[in-house]
């Protein structure tokens, strides 16, 4: 198994290319819509993960939305960035071995979601607070 720096060189190239999509909103929303139909079909591979990515996807949607503006510029970089290597099927690890190529996938995205987990969880009050309705792929569902 590739160590965990390997990780996050792989991840960081991702970065760059992290700021064109939020400077072009129907890029960042398409992108966003391929990560959670590859989430959706690997969700068994995802669990010790699952409750959180959810939440990073929805993150990502309301602050697209204009409605969570307590996010940082460089948080949404990281984001953006890992959800980009999540969809992308050359990385690492490439998505077409059977059974190992999500294991990369996982890795970046635990990574950057314990990186980003006070932000989470201050994400997750609000939603609690406004009680926040999240678009799924299988629909509506009120958290």
């Amino acid at each position: 198994m590739l160590g965990r720096k390997k990780y996050e060189i792989g991840y960081k190239k991702y970065e760059n290319h992290a700021n064109d999509y939020l400077k072009n909103p129907e890029r960042a929303d398409r992108l966003l819509k391929a990560a959670q139909q590859k989430a959706f079909r690997r969700k068994s591979s995802l669990s010790e993960i699952w409750s959180n990515l959810i939440l990073l996807f929805d993150l990502i949607r309301s602050w697209r939305k204009g409605e969570y503006k307590k996010i940082s510029a460089k948080t949404l970089v990281t984001v953006i960035a890992a959800i980009i290597y999540f969809v992308s099927p050359i990385d690492i690890v490439p998505d077409f071995l059977v059974g190992i190529g999500i294991i990369d996938d996982v890795a970046v995205l635990s990574f950057v979601l314990k990186q980003l987990s006070a932000e989470l969880l201050d994400y997750s009050h609000w939603k609690e607070e406004t009680n926040k309705i999240i678009d799924s792929p299988d629909g509506p569902v009120t958290k």
